[in-house]
């Protein structure tokens, strides 16, 4: 089996895992907040376990402190600013996006944190000091007007908080995508392991009090092992085996799936509105994506031909 074929796998393995989200959390009779903290707790046992035994975490020391400047874990922090700031953005997306999920229905949550890439586009001149080209700012306001058309239903209170708060997942998320592109090269795992090691801590005291049911052990565990673990585990070992083109399409079968579920085993089902809003988000989404793929490429085959 080629490289790619296992990269195109492990993609569509992630993809799936990531779609189970929706209906484990629907599933869980838990508090929100104390789920978020659970799912993240178990999460960071599996990805701790998985990036130990590659040999990929061990006291983590930058480059240059040696000689007369001694080790302190003030100056590993600032060393490693990007990636706890990436750490404590990914954090806020978990707990968001699960008490979002509680709260509205699985596909607005999903499709409205699925908005990541373009606060990415429209933050990135003001946080990386980044240009943003005509083609982010055309994906910028389609899906802008895509978001407007999730709150044309008259909803609950509940319901309209749950979509504010998949919002927010989405820029916590974006925010995380941008502490990446700052870091070094191969921090993106750690990132995602010091995170939930945060959204576990954050969210313990949400836990006291609360009994699980015995139905809900195994979705829970799910949740954390197969849903978060081996998802972001799966993507890791197989984003490096693919083109990036790839990389941007595979993944956007988990907002597609993410409901499905949901609506084949609960009946739940989004509004009109919400899916020719998420309609709009998912091609503005993705299409940016694949033509500023498009662009480098035809940009980097004018220089070699120059």
């Amino acid at each position: 089996m080629s490289e790619r074929t296992q990269g195109i796998l492990y993609l569509l393995s992630a993809a799936l895992c990531w779609s189970l989200g929706g209906l484990l959390i629907k599933l869980v009779d838990l508090d929100p907040l104390g789920l978020a903290g659970a799912r993240s707790g178990i999460a960071a046992v599996l990805i701790w376990a998985y990036l130990r035994r590659r040999s990929a975490i061990t006291p983590h020391i930058e480059p240059g402190i040696v000689g007369s400047e001694r080790f302190s874990f003030t100056t590993q922090i600032r060393k490693q600013k990007n990636v706890i700031l990436g750490a404590i953005a990914y954090a806020g997306t978990v707990t968001f996006f699960v008490v979002a999920t509680k709260q509205t229905t699985a596909a607005n949550a999903i499709l409205l944190q699925y908005t990541a890439p373009i606060w990415v586009a429209f933050l990135s001149p003001f946080l990386l000091r980044e240009p943003t080209s005509r083609i982010d700012w055309i994906a910028v306001v389609v899906t802008f007007c895509g978001m407007g058309l999730f709150f044309i239903d008259d909803v609950a209170t509940t319901a309209r908080t749950g979509d504010l708060l998949a919002i927010i997942a989405g820029i916590f998320f974006a925010l995380c995508i941008m502490a990446l592109r700052k870091g070094r090269d191969g921090t993106a795992m750690r990132m995602v392991l010091y995170g939930n090691i945060i959204a576990a801590l954050v969210c313990a005291p949400f836990l006291i009090g609360n009994s699980l049911p015995a139905e809900d052990i195994l979705p829970l565990i799910t949740l954390g092992v197969g849903q978060l673990g081996l998802g972001y585990i799966f993507f890791a070992k197989g984003i490096a085996r693919v083109t990036a083109v790839e990389g941007a399409l595979i993944p956007v079968l988990e907002p597609i799936l993410n409901p499905l579920w949901v609506a084949l085993a609960i009946g739940e089902l989004p509004s009109y509105w919400s899916v020719v809003g998420g309609l709009v988000v998912l091609t503005a989404v993705t299409g940016r994506g694949v033509l500023r793929e498009f662009k480098s490429k035809n940009s980097k085959f004018k220089m070699e031909n120059h």
